[in-house]
């Protein structure tokens, strides 16, 4: 999990969880590290513990879904890094899900919106357009959704948080030109999910969509969230992938996997 100042590293925690480093900072996205998701239990397990996580200093937050928004995992998150560097991490919501997380120890709480950049360091935070939804319960739509790419110098890396296939993955890769793009696989059926998650082909034109050159999947093999085979999405992805010539653009990363970019 070390990356050198000048590198971007990609680590896979698991689900939508992951530990970014760029512009010597160690940013997660979505950690997750439950068992259990109210009556959800957790297939795999992380593939980093939280005691071994270096001082995190942002944690980026896609929606208050249950399964990347996770209360008693950021408790955890926070006493680690206080632990480390006696104060809390920085953490990046969308609008509508400050009341979530201002009182569980953060140093600061940075709202966006879409398109906002917000500046960590000297890495800049672009909060992305998304095809989903933020409620943490039925009746909370006012919450914000969306993902993020992460910017500095050359080097950029992009979470799309869930969404399903829309026009917006162009108009990202035209305005944000995203190097590297973590997107979702799993949670496509019945066919109606697909509206608000993308399935592995969904995924790929999403991919071909933002010109990135490397794509890491995620979102599957976690969490039975859907009626897929929990086995299906990945495979799928690359006979997708192939099909169409860029199977040698996917990395595939297992649970505690870091691939270190440039």
């Amino acid at each position: 999990m070390l990356a050198a100042p000048d590198e971007l590293a990609v680590t896979f925690i698991g689900h939508a969880s992951f530990l970014l480093q760029i512009g010597g900072l160690n940013v997660l996205v979505d950690p997750v590290f439950a068992n259990w998701l109210v009556l959800i239990h957790r297939l795999r397990r992380p593939g980093v513990r939280i005691e071994d996580l270096p001082a995190i200093d942002a944690v980026l937050l896609t929606h208050a879904h249950m399964d990347h928004l996770n209360l008693p995992s950021l408790r955890k998150i926070i006493q680690r890094t206080y632990r480390l560097r006696g104060e809390g991490p920085i953490v990046v919501i969308p609008e509508g899900v400050e009341d979530l997380v201002d009182t569980l120890g953060f140093s600061l709480v940075m709202s966006t919106r879409w398109w906002q950049t917000v500046k960590i360091g000297e890495v800049e935070i672009t909060m992305t357009p998304a095809q989903h939804w933020g409620a943490r319960m039925l009746k909370d739509t006012h919450r914000g959704f969306g993902g993020y790419v992460l910017r500095h110098g050359t080097q950029s890396v992009y979470h799309s948080g869930d969404s399903g296939y829309f026009a917006g993955f162009r108009e990202i890769g035209e305005r944000l030109a995203p190097e590297v793009a973590l997107l979702p696989i799993g949670a496509y059926k019945p066919d109606g999910f697909r509206r608000v998650h993308t399935s592995p082909d969904d995924a790929i034109q999403a991919f071909i969509d933002l010109g990135a050159e490397k794509m890491v999947p995620m979102h599957y093999g976690t969490f039975r969230l859907s009626e897929e085979p929990m086995d299906e999405p990945l495979p799928r992805l690359m006979d997708a992938a192939r099909r169409v010539g860029v199977r040698e653009q996917i990395l595939a990363l297992t649970e505690g996997d870091t691939t270190i970019l440039r």
